[in-house]
């Protein structure tokens, strides 16, 4: 089998649309003083519901990407489910060669997550501050499984953000 014909199958399984965002450590965790570290997004399609008991929810990184390298250090990260209208946040976090994260984070509302400390997207349709319990190793890719430390409903406004055969869709 070829990647195209797989990568052309999987195309057909429509997705929900998420933003993953973590902050790095302090430079210097011993020093209260020390700047924090920058905040992170990504925009993820391969995100799940794992259990009920305890709630765990995963989320697929490409080994190596930077949001992979932050959760290997970086426990506890967040999850904000866009909505139709945040299209622009899922493209924006989606780009190849971005500049900084600083920069695209600049002009979306949000709130710092208490129990993460990530940035939770003002508007989405839900958030999740997560802790990681497990990474799996899985082919190019790893599986990072979370504990949800919190669950939020910040907009009942709109449908859900859909990706199918390799573009941002509406439901419905």
């Amino acid at each position: 089998m070829s990647n195209e014909a797989f990568k052309a199958a999987m195309a057909r399984l429509a997705a929900g649309v998420v933003l993953v965002t973590a902050q790095e450590p302090p430079l210097d965790p011993d020093d209260p003083l020390a700047p924090t570290g920058e905040d992170v997004g990504m925009t993820a399609t391969a995100f799940m519901s794992v259990s009920l008991d305890p709630p765990l929810v995963l989320v697929s990184l490409r080994e190596g990407s930077r949001m992979d390298d932050l959760l290997d250090e970086q426990p506890r990260w967040a999850v904000s489910v866009l909505t139709e209208s945040q299209r622009h946040i899922a493209g924006r976090f989606a780009m190849k060669g971005r500049i900084s994260d600083r920069l695209l984070f600049e002009d979306i509302p949000y709130v710092r997550g208490e129990a993460s400390g990530a940035l939770l997207v003002g508007g989405a349709l839900a958030t999740l501050e997560c802790r990681t319990e497990q990474r799996v190793p899985a082919g190019d890719h790893t599986l990072v499984i979370g504990r949800v430390l919190s669950a939020a409903l910040p907009s009942a406004e709109g449908g859900p953000l859909m990706y199918f055969r390799g573009r941002y869709r509406q439901l419905g």
